[in-house]
């Protein structure tokens, strides 16, 4: 599955990376989050509750960050488990300068497997686009909300 997103910040790019890298933000956005916790250096141990369509389900999840280039963009790789399959993937994060603030671009590949990519192909991508929009809203608001 591969997905795409851009996102717009009204705000510089370093107070984005900031955010970005903010553990505490990064657990109260991502949506079903319920455990976020540094398990080594950009390496990450989350507990994620997601509904697809029929089939819900926690996953246990290994978050790491690579190729870091502050504050331009990083990768983000994902490697979860739970009783309805399994999710590994891959997104590149690239935040650059816009006219308006900072545009964040995601461009995301996983491989799901399981009882969760049974559901369907367009239902995963419909999922995964949700998630996605719902987290970046979030990293929105709670900016919006620091600079009030």
């Amino acid at each position: 599955m591969q997905l795409t997103g851009t996102y717009t910040f009204d705000t510089n790019v370093d107070a984005v990376w900031a955010l970005l890298m903010d553990t505490s933000a990064i657990a109260g956005c991502v949506p079903g989050c319920r455990e976020l916790r540094a398990i080594g250096d950009d390496r990450y141990r989350a507990e994620v509750s997601v509904p697809i369509a029929a089939v819900t389900g926690q996953f246990e999840a290994t978050i790491a960050l690579e190729d870091k280039h502050p504050p331009n963009g990083y990768t983000l790789v994902v490697d979860a488990t739970g009783r309805p399959g399994f999710v590994r993937g891959r997104s590149v994060v690239t935040l650059s300068p816009g006219d308006t603030g900072t545009m964040v671009r995601v461009d995301a590949t996983a491989d799901v497997g399981g009882a969760a990519a049974r559901v369907g192909q367009r239902l995963l991508e419909g999922a995964a686009r949700m998630m996605m929009d719902r987290f970046f809203e979030c990293l929105r608001t709670r900016l919006t909300s620091a600079r009030s």
